[in-house]
């Protein structure tokens, strides 16, 4: 089949290349508006050819959405018309508003899926064949599907190498807030109070690796993380909520010297690697 990737940064890239390493596509095409960037994925030979909306609708059997969460609901109205054979796979990190945007004339064709994996580098030039190796994707809300579209996207990501997991898109946002929005939220907090307060040159001293990890990802896209907080408003507000109420439990027995109830305060949380 040919495999159409609209988005050419990290995770439309790393689709591309994966496509390519297990040769899974026939033709991978692309679509980019921004000239700069066309070049950058036509030096790094991400896809077979750089076609506009109508041709990759054309041409495309299969039409994968690795683009912002904002940019993907623009984007369903240029996808109308398409053909009903055509499968839509968007990689969006929120769900539940994205579901209830898809038009319904193409609402079967449309697949909504997050793959759970990537990290703080974005273009073109930050695609990795083996992103999605070992990792877990999302659908979310099959039954508005038909089994004609399920099947192609779960045979396009088993064969990268992915896990699938089935979820319904409300509850897919309340999850993924917890692993992943609220961490965004904390890192980007985290790197704003180290530089209210530190200068650089301390930071570039002292930084070591626990800073390092915790702030890695407040290096991610601006504008990505913004669109992702406000289509998962009400479920990031109500994270924030728990999370300060951990912070001031922990805040007050340090402010009252009650050290063993710390300890043990860590100590619980760090069962959660007996999950993970």
């Amino acid at each position: 089949m040919n495999i159409g990737i609209i988005g050419l940064g990290l995770m439309g890239g790393s689709i591309a290349k994966a496509l390519k390493k297990y040769n899974i596509a026939k033709k991978v095409y692309g679509y980019a508006h921004n000239e700069k960037t066309k070049k950058e994925i036509i030096a790094l030979n991400l896809v077979d050819d750089l076609l506009n909306i109508e041709e990759l609708k054309e041409k495309s059997d299969v039409i994968i959405l690795a683009i912002p969460v904002d940019s993907i609901i623009k984007m369903m109205p240029l996808l109308e018309g398409i053909s009903k054979n055509t499968t839509i796979i968007d990689m969006g990190s929120t769900k539940e508003i994205i579901t209830k945007n898809i038009p319904a004339s193409i609402r079967e064709n449309f697949v909504a899926a997050h793959p759970m994996t990537g990290n703080e580098k974005n273009g073109p030039s930050a695609a990795m064949h083996d992103l999605y190796e070992g990792k877990t994707i999302v659908f979310c809300d099959l039954e508005k599907n038909s089994n004609t579209h399920v099947n192609k996207a779960f045979k396009i990501f088993q064969a990268i190498g992915m896990r699938i997991i089935l979820m319904d898109a409300k509850e897919h946002d309340v999850h993924a807030c917890f692993m992943s929005h609220l961490p965004h939220l904390i890192s980007f907090s985290l790197a704003n109070t180290v530089m209210s307060k530190e200068d650089p040159k301390s930071i570039i001293a002292l930084a070591a690796g626990g800073f390092k990890d915790m702030s890695r990802i407040a290096k991610s896209s601006p504008d990505m993380w913004t669109d992702i907080f406000r289509q998962n408003k009400e479920n990031l507000l109500e994270s924030i909520d728990m999370f300060e109420l951990h912070m001031e439990k922990v805040k007050q027995m340090i402010k009252n010297d009650e050290y063993d109830d710390v300890k043990d305060w860590m100590i619980k949380a760090n069962t959660l690697h007996e999950i993970l």
